[in-house]
């Protein structure tokens, strides 16, 4: 086995390898074979290493050299001045990173300072397809202590105090959830991993699983052995053909170790492990709705109870968590209940992952502890807004959650202190908002969602939430009266109360959330027939203005409908009646002299 003095970690996230990072790993190869030190270097592909923004990313160690926005052209630079000759190239660095002459730990950046990587542990870290480097890190230790130290009553009972809630949205205590399907009578258990992820703007079930499949198995299989299941399935979308296949590769190798399969570290336990594929249909990420999924069946949802852990796939008991509740099985067996107690608030223990998207200078995917203030997330972590713009609102739990608004900035993030202003949790998307964006519109973009992936099954989802979108449409279209906000409110909270699942049931809340907090906007779009941020396209009006136009005549030139005219040197006009407010003219005008309003 070769001894390598330097390691080159590539990333092999979706995001990365969208922007051309398995090119790098093959020109890695090519320029230190063209050196002769092929044999000195290692170059690894990874999971996702969280700082989307600066992808492709490339660290070399022993260094840990954070070069970012990498290029195939880079790499031989890298090559010769960094792995040849020792020195680093500063000018890919990434900037916070070099202080001087000394490159900073990933650590003391702004983005991972605030940081706990629990459930992203090993994303970046090991290569993701060798099974030897996730046991290298103490994988499938936590299922060798679950099976040969422990009843199955002792691990349940570890995962209820250890005060582990389901990370997928609804929060339910997941030892709960164990415990109910521990007890439940049957011939036959199965034990489901939630991989479906439907959120718009969400990736963080997907990177964990590109970054760390091996996880998701072991923890599955601990579950297996703690409620009685010898059967597992991953209910994953074929959209993530990434985390798909490394799921495969991880899944033939564990049974290949004996980690799966039969009599596990011969102690008579056996577990097995299959993939389902979904067809991405957001209705699926609800429990039901999956178990219909998985055995072939429409994906619309069931009425509970029962269940799934009484009465759940084919009828028998069924465990079903998400893959970021998993993530965290292995280490609270591995490290105790008092270690994973101490990460979080009282009530919300340990971390949460977030895809962090939007108006947002670091996009990318971050964990921090529960707790955490929106503010810390979003002012540091994230970096802040973009060109010099002010925040206005964060968007938790996609079209499930709310909008929180500027001046709750420093609201925690945990379950309860959400909920309690009008959002929730959710999977864990995080859309960040600025100035420009009209909160009547982002209710507007989320019932459209929420109308195409409605199953139907229920009349006041199918109905009701197509209704909301066409009240939203009127106001945003300028035709709204203030008794449709009252009917607007009125159905949200019918809807709420009698729509079959959480789909239904939570598909309003973008609406009352904007309501309670930007109804200011909504008054506007119907009284003064504006949209305040500009955005709502029938309500924008352009207009020149004349002591600034210099009468170059290039926005009549590039009006495609011919509604701007006037004289050259003269103030040109735009017809109001023409325009179709395609804002061609304002970004052609070079010397600001339209605006919009």
């Amino acid at each position: 086995m070769n001894i390598y003095r330097s390691h080159v970690l590539i990333c092999g996230g979706t995001g990365c390898t969208s922007s051309g990072s398995k090119k790098l790993q093959a020109e890695f190869d090519a320029q230190l074979k063209a050196n002769g030190i092929e044999e000195e270097v290692k170059v690894v592909q990874t999971g996702c290493f969280g700082l989307c923004a600066l992808g492709p990313i490339v660290v070399v160690y022993p260094e840990g050299a954070f070069y970012s926005r990498v290029e195939v052209d880079d790499v031989k630079e890298i090559v010769e001045e960094h792995l040849l000759k020792g020195r680093i190239v500063k000018r890919l660095l990434y900037s916070e990173t070099v202080e001087g002459d000394n490159i900073k730990s990933l650590n003391e950046t702004t983005f991972y300072a605030k940081q706990h990587r629990l459930a992203l542990r090993n994303c970046g870290v090991i290569n993701p397809e060798n099974i030897d480097e996730y046991i290298a890190v103490d994988g499938y230790q936590a299922l060798a202590k679950a099976l040969t130290e422990m009843t199955r009553e002792e691990v349940i009972q570890m995962i209820k105090d250890s005060g582990l809630r389901g990370r997928g949205g609804g929060g339910f205590p997941s030892g709960m959830k164990w415990d109910f399907t521990y007890k439940a009578q049957g011939d036959q258990k199965y034990v489901c991993c939630n991989a479906d992820e439907g959120d718009p703007g969400a990736f963080m079930d997907r990177s964990i699983l590109e970054g760390d499949p091996h996880c998701i198995i072991e923890a599955m299989a601990i579950a297996g052995y703690a409620v009685g299941a010898n059967q597992g399935y991953v209910y994953i979308r074929a959209e993530y053909p990434i985390a798909v296949e490394r799921l495969r590769i991880a899944i033939k190798q564990a049974k290949e170790y004996g980690l799966l399969g039969d009599d596990i570290f011969g102690t008579g336990f056996s577990f097995d492990l299959d993939i389902r594929l979904g067809a991405g249909a957001f209705v699926c990420g609800e429990e039901t709705a999956l178990l219909n999924s998985i055995e072939g069946r429409r994906g619309e949802p069931r009425p509970r109870p029962p269940f799934p852990a009484v009465k759940g796939l084919w009828g028998k008991p069924t465990l079903l968590n998400n893959v970021e509740t998993y993530a965290n099985v292995p280490q609270i067996i591995l490290n105790g209940v008092d270690w994973f107690t101490q990460i979080g608030t009282e009530k919300s223990k340990g971390t949460k992952v977030f895809a962090l998207g939007g108006k947002i200078n670091n996009t990318g995917l971050v964990e921090v502890p529960m707790g955490t203030t929106l503010r810390e997330i979003i002012e540091e972590i994230g970096g802040g807004i973009p060109n010099g713009k002010k925040f206005k609102a964060a968007q938790t739990g996609g079209p499930s959650g709310g909008c929180i608004p500027a001046h709750l900035i420093d609201t925690p993030i945990d379950y309860d202190s959400l909920i309690q202003i009008g959002s929730m949790m959710g999977s864990g998307g995080l859309i960040v908002m600025d100035e420009d964006n009209c909160m009547v519109d982002i209710a507007k973009f989320f019932l459209e969602f929420t109308v195409d992936e409605s199953c139907g099954k229920c009349t006041p989802c199918r109905i009701g939430t197509k209704r909301l979108y066409e009240l939203l449409e009127k106001i945003t279209d300028g035709k709204g009266t203030m008794e449709d906000i009252d009917k607007l409110e009125e159905l949200c909270y019918n809807i709420k109360t009698s729509s079959l699942c959480g789909l239904g049931q939570t598909a309003p809340n973008p609406v009352l959330s904007t309501l309670k907090y930007f109804r200011d906007e909504y008054i506007a779009h119907v009284k003064d027939k504006t949209c305040p941020a500009g955005v709502c396209k029938k309500l924008v009006k352009y207009e020149i203005v004349a002591d600034k136009c210099k009468g170059c005549s290039l926005c009549a030139r590039k009006c495609p409908v011919g509604a701007i005219s006037g004289e050259v040197k003269s103030p040109f006009v735009i017809d109001a009646d023409k325009c179709i407010k395609c804002g061609v003219c304002m970004d052609s005008c070079k010397f600001g002299a339209i605006e919009k309003h």
